[in-house]
């Protein structure tokens, strides 16, 4: 069987060899290639493949209806929104993705952004390196806030317990309610969370449903004051209405780890340009031991798929 990897999956090339070796051992064609966001590129590389392994960059549907011969698309990554699943489900292609292996990392920069929003980081480093001091910069303390989870899968979870431990309330809207959850969360409506949060946090899938729904009407709801972190996807969240809030003070500050496309973030990106906001550019699932649970899972969707067992189904 071919199987193409069309981008880097951030690990070493002797780890990406010891995958590799254990699919030649079984008689499989294992071939890796640098990104390209040319579909000439992509096309040309993919053709002849059965198997198809991406990360995070955009699959669109004419690469998918180009590879007669493609039966999976193995996705390194939890979200899979950059993957023209209509044309996969019209070619009868199946797709999984490597839902878990990032729960820890985004959970970690999220209470990292927490924390330095509430304690002011940015602004006191920069008094630091000029020789000014704390005046009028000092911060809050994340214990005993009012921390506001929207999507309570996985990363949701995880995050409701690392603010647990911080002494927090934790508030909870979810499309999806377990019970085993209730013990570390309540469970309120979207707009109740966000009229008692101290902090907000996103977590939720990017859908139709999801796409804005941070919107200047339900920015309006929340406390003034509030943070705001957003590391699920960018059009979760009108960054437009989000700025406006921020300049405009209803807001104490913002984190940002995900934009409406992939970084390098335009220049004059409203975002880059707020006060008392944190972005980075989508960090939040890449740390070394994530991308070695990431490979670690996604060869082992293949090998799983190729023994008639597709794991972590999408399609």
């Amino acid at each position: 069987m071919k199987v193409v990897l069309l981008e880097s999956l951030g690990i070493s090339a002797k780890v990406l060899d010891g995958f590799a070796k254990r699919l030649e051992e079984k008689g499989h064609e294992f071939t890796a290639y640098e990104r390209s966001t040319d579909e000439a590129v992509l096309i040309e590389r993919a053709k002849e493949a059965e198997v198809i392994m991406i990360a995070n960059m955009p699959l669109s549907g004419n690469v998918i209806r180009s590879c007669p011969k493609l039966k999976f698309i193995d996705v390194a990554f939890t979200g899979v929104d950059h993957v023209d699943l209509s044309a996969a489900r019209e070619c009868g292609v199946a797709v999984s993705n490597a839902s878990g292996y990032s729960n820890e990392s985004v959970a970690e920069l999220v209470i990292c952004m927490m924390l330095s929003l509430l304690r002011n980081v940015k602004q006191v480093e920069e008094r630091c390196r000029t020789g000014g001091t704390k005046d009028g910069l000092v911060g809050r303390q994340l214990q005993d806030k009012t921390v506001g989870i929207v999507g309570m899968g996985a990363i949701g979870t995880r995050v409701a317990r690392l603010c647990g431990a911080f002494g927090c309330r934790v508030l909870s809207y979810s499309r999806t309610r377990r019970p085993q959850n209730e013990k570390i969360a309540d469970y309120v409506s979207l707009n109740e969370l966000l009229e008692r949060s101290d902090i907000v946090t996103l977590h939720c899938p990017l859908t139709e449903d999801t796409r804005h729904l941070i919107d200047a009407e339900k920015i309006g709801k929340m406390k003034e004051g509030a943070i705001l972190i957003n590391a699920a996807r960018g059009p979760v969240v009108d960054y437009e209405a989000l700025a406006e809030a921020l300049r405009a003070g209803k807001l104490g500050g913002a984190g940002v780890d995900v934009f409406e496309t992939e970084p390098p973030v335009p220049a004059d990106h409203v975002m880059l340009h707020t006060p008392n906001t944190i972005v980075t550019p989508h960090i939040a699932f890449a740390s070394e031991e994530s991308m070695v649970l990431r490979a670690q899972i996604v060869f082992d969707s293949l090998e799983q798929w190729m023994e008639g067992n597709q794991i972590n189904v999408i399609l």
